[in-house]
């Protein structure tokens, strides 16, 4: 074991199969909360937090040995960039140039490509303060990669602090015009990983309107008001009360798995969502700067066999991905994505834990 603060831990977690050692740093706060990650692909493995009668609740998916995360379909716990969520056709126009990306969804880009940084090594540098705990994640992106123009360089940082805060803030710079939008995509299950399906959670999402979807899963263009379907979130319902409706955008995407526009003014960090587990009385409110979330209700997942031998069936997690929204190059009337040469992208995302 690597000599570190007491708060931090840090493990052999492997080698990937180019012969790149990965380790895992494992956090922890005041609370006996602690938070794990890999410095491959950027993944947050466990995240453990105390429940309503104080037993410590592992509340993300996750995979056992490596072997895993290099072979994840589901981007389980990972990092998402450059470019999170779908890009149509993989191609986009930028100062009169236009791009082809990866196609790696049916016909379009998804979550960065076949590579995308979900499949990279970061350097990793942990970090102890007052207050706080956590590890600091670098990678370079170089020009051509997946198909983007530009070399970026990116930081995220990963914090935990004693009021049971999960914090998640990116930077990046580039030297060339380019799309960028940053994700996390862990999968939460309140009741704890692998227990039971996350469709007895109740949701609130801080959203008057959503990005409609087309036959692909691309935006059409329109914000479609919430009110009235199956999407309105606005005050508390349980995730599997109407995740069956006869309703066409839940049909396309097989139940939820869509961006809400957040009712907030982007670069202000406001409130985006809440979810709740009445089984064990643990909640997480999501905050961010991004002006949109996509809710992902684990529509895809199909058995994959997670940590402790646990089966990943379909719903067996929700992701709640604040980012940019989809298919943006393409689309000028949706907030820029574009990063210059001599700008930097910062952007912050909160999950703040109780229990009640």
């Amino acid at each position: 074991m690597i000599a570190t603060p007491s708060r931090i831990k840090q493990n052999p977690f492997g080698r990937t199969t180019d012969g790149q050692d990965v380790t895992s740093h494992t956090l922890q706060n005041g609370n006996g909360m602690s938070l794990e990650v890999l410095d491959f692909g950027g993944v947050v493995r466990t995240l453990c937090v105390p429940d309503r009668d104080g037993r410590l609740l592992d509340v993300v998916l996750g995979y056992d040995d490596l072997a895993g995360y290099e072979d994840d379909r589901f981007y389980i716990g990972a990092a998402i960039g450059r470019y999170a969520n779908r890009i149509g056709h993989g191609t986009f126009a930028l100062d009169g140039k236009t791009y082809r990306l990866t196609i790696n969804n049916g016909p379009n880009h998804l979550h960065g490509g076949e590579r995308g940084f979900n499949k990279v090594m970061w350097s990793a540098r942990p970090f102890d303060t007052d207050g706080a705990v956590g590890v600091v994640l670098n990678h370079r992106s170089p020009d051509g990669d997946e198909g983007y123009p530009g070399n970026l360089g990116l930081q995220i940082t990963y914090g935990l602090s004693d009021s049971n805060v999960f914090s998640v803030e990116y930077r990046a710079r580039t030297d060339a015009t380019t799309p960028v939008n940053m994700t996390q995509h862990s999968y939460f299950n309140l009741s704890g990983e692998g227990a039971r399906d996350v469709l007895d959670h109740e949701l609130v999402i801080d959203s008057e309107s959503f990005t409609e979807i087309d036959s692909e899963l691309i935006p059409t263009g329109r914000l479609a008001a919430v009110e009235g379907t199956p999407l309105d979130f606005r005050s508390a319902e349980r995730i599997g009360a109407r995740i069956e409706m006869k309703y066409e955008q839940l049909r396309i995407a097989g139940g939820y798995d869509h961006n809400f526009v957040l009712s907030h003014a982007e670069e202000n960090l406001s409130r985006a969502a809440r979810v709740f587990s009445p089984a064990t009385g643990l909640g997480m409110e999501v905050f961010t700067t991004e002006p949109g979330m996509q809710f992902y209700s684990g529509n895809f997942l199909d058995g994959c066999r997670g940590k402790n031998g646990h089966r990943y069936e379909r719903r067996a997690g929700l992701c709640l991905e604040t980012q940019h929204f989809p298919d943006s190059p393409n689309r000028p009337e949706f907030p820029s994505t574009t990063l210059r040469p001599g700008e930097e992208l910062l952007s912050r995302t909160e999950f703040r834990f109780f229990s009640q």
